[in-house]
């Protein structure tokens, strides 16, 4: 099974992505890990992606294109995949469809005051990246596993969350259009907590958890 995952910062996206892997045995597939991954190879989209990475550039979707190309030719993915981070745009979708046939696109729903308020209320240890929300901390700063302060993360900030959120709908909401009209896109509602959302996806895909 061939899947797209969709979700704003903060829905849980990675979570639900690598407890989904694991329940239909088929690899996870991030844009930045293959990016790295090309790129410590050695191999020649690999290269091309270093170079504008180097100059301090974005890379282009041609380069990234081929990158995910090439992923998906490896034999992990014979059985399935789910691509996370990749469509980012209607015209890589576009591009995705001349080399790969998508099974379903699951939309990790989720307002976003809720995950500005997620976001924004968790702190993190530097030390042993132990992670804890405001919520549960009963006004503790400390971590509980090695001592050590907690800290917000600058992208963890109010005004920063808001601002990637803003980015983050601007984007996907011309491929949400995309995969509705292809009749591939499954909204699951993302604030039902771990499991209760890990269910609803795998029932949205047809599969059993």
């Amino acid at each position: 099974m061939n899947i797209i995952f969709l979700g704003p910062p903060g829905a849980g996206k990675g979570t639900q992505a690598q407890k989904i892997c694991d329940a239909l045995n088929i690899p996870q597939i991030s844009t930045g890990d293959i990016l790295r991954r090309a790129m410590k190879e050695g191999t020649e989209t690999g290269r091309k992606a270093k170079s504008f990475i180097d100059a301090g550039q974005l890379v282009p979707d041609d380069v990234i294109i081929d990158i995910v190309k090439e992923r998906l030719a490896m034999d992990d993915c014979t059985k399935g995949y789910i691509l996370d981070g990749f469509p980012r745009t209607v015209p890589q979708a576009e591009a995705l469809d001349t080399f790969a046939t998508i099974d379903s696109v699951i939309e990790l729903d989720v307002a976003d005051q809720v995950l500005v308020d997620r976001l924004s209320g968790r702190r993190v240890c530097l030390k042993c990246g132990a992670t804890y929300h405001l919520s549960m901390l009963n006004g503790e700063t400390r971590c509980a596993k090695c001592g050590e302060d907690l800290v917000q993360r600058d992208d963890d900030k109010a005004e920063t969350v808001l601002n990637r959120l803003k980015v983050y709908h601007a984007q996907t909401a011309p491929l949400i259009g995309y995969y509705e009209k292809k009749s591939l896109l499954k909204k699951v509602d993302g604030a039902q907590g771990l499991e209760n959302t890990f269910a609803a996806i795998m029932n949205a895909l047809g599969a059993k958890a």
